[in-house]
């Protein structure tokens, strides 16, 4: 009587997240487990599938998300989890799920349209509200600075007192103890863009011997790149925890080629010891509130940090109760609000705080760049703000790594991608016994056909998911049938180990 399992994926080509070359095997599934990689010829299978000529992979890590809201509201993730994402990272750029009272805020341009929360008490409460109503992707967390300090001091333009800073530690505290994996700042906006190094070396140290990380969105990424870069290092240095510098980019025509030195920079680092990686989204545009675009002098290169970038190279992604908005450059957005283009965005983060934007200000060089350095992880930066015209990010991040720029470009081979996106992010952010394909790790995988997978979302319709994705599988469950979502949701809070 041959031995049983719940699923054989037979006769793929298995990429295991090492960043080995493929090898052709069977994969059996048990519970929510890898039984076994290699013959799988003698074991009976409840459900057997053909992968012949396929890729079977570690589901993808996207380390860098806004979907902490998106989780509650939107449980499906169709917008991750159809290109292969199994697990989602939050809590970047400082923001976050907790404190619930000012984390709220934030909700109307970081989680779907017509978003409803119900509340939580901290990150335990947050955990626990994803262990009793899952998504379909697991999901890891980190503590975000900005809500942290808004909680303790509001929008204040100062160093903190002694009492307040300790307060800031007692949350970040709380976080660390329910299970996040680490802090995080966007030290470019308000108010994280107020602290200095100190203060935000002070609460990284809460993670300190944890193996918890420092992820930053840094506080200049145009002309003062490379200032930024030493700031992150330095804080890691200090707090005594990794470091993980978010979408590494240079912004603004004026700051292009500036990444061959901030990966000098990394590079210095890590010769000295320390764990510094960075990770990355693969496009020209990068996406965020409209109000930071304002704050920041974009639009006349003033000092915040986002470079000079054109008016007519700023889009409006979303606007909630203003969809005649969506899709129009701010330039055009003036003609129809009569307006010059400065004060037509002025108006529009007036009428609508919740409006996001795409924003054209990188080069292409320097994204490849980036992208074959091997400090590099992917993660989208996705804002899911639907319905509306989102960054096509969202939803087709890892289909164009692995499409365009290592299949079709030959930017890197596609273990090295794969890699990049599975067992490189999971070791990072500590998730134990995920991002590879082993017996006894959990069963989170993809299945891809090699010669199709492709990003077909554009900036004027975004809202697709790739092609070429087949068959998904999170905690051992298919989520994906045919290219289809199949209404499961066996996702996962992932508590630090």
């Amino acid at each position: 009587m041959p031995e049983s399992v719940d699923v054989v994926i037979r006769g793929a080509s298995v990429y295991d997240g090492t960043g080995a070359p493929p090898r052709r095997a069977d994969v059996a599934l048990a519970g929510d487990r890898v039984a076994s990689v290699g013959d799988a010829s003698a074991l009976h299978a409840n459900l057997s599938l053909d992968a012949s000529g396929l890729a079977l992979a570690p589901g993808f890590v996207d380390v860098h998300t806004h979907d902490d809201f998106a989780l509650v509201t939107r449980p499906e993730m169709d917008f991750k989890i159809l290109g292969g994402v199994t697990t989602v990272v939050v809590g970047n750029c400082g923001l976050g799920a907790s404190p619930w009272s000012v984390a709220r805020g934030w909700a109307g341009a970081f989680a779907p349209e017509g978003t409803v929360l119900p509340e939580w008490d901290g990150f335990a409460g947050y955990f626990a509200l994803l262990d009793r109503e899952p998504a379909s992707t697991n999901a890891a967390a980190l503590v975000g600075h900005a809500v942290v300090r808004a909680s303790a001091m509001g929008n204040e333009r100062r160093a903190p007192d002694a009492r307040e800073l300790e307060a800031m530690r007692a949350l970040v505290r709380e976080g660390r103890d329910a299970g996040a994996v680490g802090f995080s700042t966007g030290l470019i906006y308000e108010p994280g863009r107020w602290a200095d190094p100190a203060e935000v070396t002070a609460l990284a140290a809460v993670f300190a011997g944890t193996g918890g990380l420092y992820a930053t969105h840094m506080r200049d990424e145009g002309l003062g790149l490379l200032d930024s870069v030493r700031e992150s290092i330095e804080v890691g240095r200090r707090a005594g925890v990794p470091v993980q510098i978010s979408h590494h980019k240079a912004s603004g025509s004026a700051a292009w080629g500036l990444v061959k030195e901030s990966l000098r920079l990394i590079e210095a680092a890590q010769a000295e010891g320390l764990d510094v990686t960075a990770d990355q989204y693969p496009y020209t545009a990068g996406s965020t509130g409209l109000f930071a675009i304002v704050r920041n002098g974009a639009f006349d290169g003033g000092p915040g940090g986002l470079g000079r970038i054109s008016p007519d190279k700023v889009v409006i992604a979303a606007s909630p109760g203003h969809p005649e908005w969506e899709g129009k450059t701010i330039v055009e957005l003036g003609s129809l609000l009569g307006l010059e283009p400065q004060a037509a965005a002025l108006r529009a983060v007036e009428l609508c705080p919740a409006t996001t934007a795409v924003l054209h200000s990188m080069s292409e060089d320097d994204v490849r760049t980036v992208m074959r350095h091997k400090s590099t992880m992917i993660g989208s930066d996705g804002i899911p703000s639907l319905p509306g015209k989102p960054h096509p990010r969202l939803w087709g991040t890892f289909a164009r790594v692995l499409g365009r720029y290592a299949r079709d470009l030959g930017l890197f081979p596609l273990a090295e991608a794969v890699h990049r996106m599975t067992g490189m992010a999971a070791r990072k952010f500590g998730l134990r016994d995920r991002g590879v394909i082993r017996a006894g790790a959990f069963a989170d995988l993809v299945v891809f056909d090699p010669a199709r997978i492709l990003d077909v979302g554009t900036y004027e319709d975004p809202n697709h998911p790739p092609v070429g994705v087949r068959d998904v599988f999170v905690n051992g469950a298919r989520v994906v049938r045919d290219g289809a979502h199949t209404g499961a949701r066996p996702g996962r809070a992932l508590r630090r180990a």
